[in-house]
C-alpha cells in the first residue's frame, strides 16, 4: 500500500511541475509517511498577514468599517425619531388628545408603515453592505491569486497554501516555505504605481 502511496504521489508531482527539473525520490522517514524530496517546492501564504499589511486590505477594511458605522447612525438615527413619535402617539392616547378613534388609528397606521420602512430601509443597507463585502473578497483574493501567478513565473512552485489563524489546516509550515512577504512586497509594489 505504502509503495502505490508513494507512486501516486510521485505521478502526481511530476504530472503537475516542471518534468525535467523535478525529480521524486523515496528518503526515510517514520513509519506510516513517505517522505519526498523535490526540487520544486511548496509555498505558504499566511492570509492574516496578508489582511493586516496589504495596503487595499487595510483601505478596504477601513472603508467597510466606515460604512458600517454610517449605516448604524443613519439607522439609530431614524429608529429613536420613530421611538419618539410612539412616546408622543401613547401619550396623546393616554391623554385623549385625539379627536377621533378614527384619527387616533390613522396615526397608528402611519406609525406602523414608518417602522416598516425603517426595519426595510435596515435590511437594505445590510444587503449593500454584504455585496460590497463580497465584491471586496473577490478583489482581494483576486489580486492575491494573480500576486502569487507572478511570483511564480519562474515554476519554482508545484502548490501555494494558505493558513490562516481561523481555517488553519496546516499543522505545521517550515519558515522557508513562507512567501508571504514576497506576495505583501508584490501586492503593495502594485499599489504604490
Amino acid at each position: 500500500m505504502k509503495h502505490f502511496v508513494f507512486v501516486l504521489v510521485a505521478v502526481c508531482l511530476v504530472a503537475c511541475g516542471n518534468k525535467a527539473s523535478k525529480e521524486v525520490k523515496k528518503t526515510a522517514a517514520p513509519a506510516g509517511t513517505v517522505a519526498l524530496s523535490v526540487s520544486a517546492t511548496i509555498g505558504v501564504v499566511n492570509s492574516d498577514s496578508i489582511l493586516e499589511k496589504y495596503t487595499f486590505a487595510i483601505q478596504a477594511r477601513e472603508t467597510m468599517t466606515k460604512k458600517a458605522e454610517d449605516a448604524r447612525l443613519s439607522l439609530n438615527t431614524k429608529a429613536k425619531q420613530l421611538q419618539k413619535e410612539l412616546a408622543d402617539f401613547q401619550n396623546k392616547i393616554n391623554n385623549n388628545a385625539f379627536l377621533s378613534r378614527e384619527r387616533a388609528e390613522q396615526e397608528a397606521s402611519r406609525l406602523q408603515k414608518k417602522q416598516a420602512e425603517i426595519q426595510m430601509h435596515g435590511e437594505t443597507l445590510e444587503n449593500e453592505f454584504l455585496a460590497e463585502q463580497q465584491k471586496l473578497s473577490l478583489q482581494l483574493k483576486d489580486s492575491i491569486n494573480m500576486a502569487i501567478r507572478e511570483i511564480n513565473k519562474d515554476k519554482r512552485f508545484l502548490m501555494v497554501l494558505s493558513t490562516s489563524s481561523l481555517t488553519d489546516n496546516v499543522l505545521y509550515v517550515d519558515d522557508t516555505l513562507n512567501i508571504t512577504n514576497e506576495v505583501l512586497e508584490f501586492l503593495n509594489s502594485r499599489i504604490k504605481k
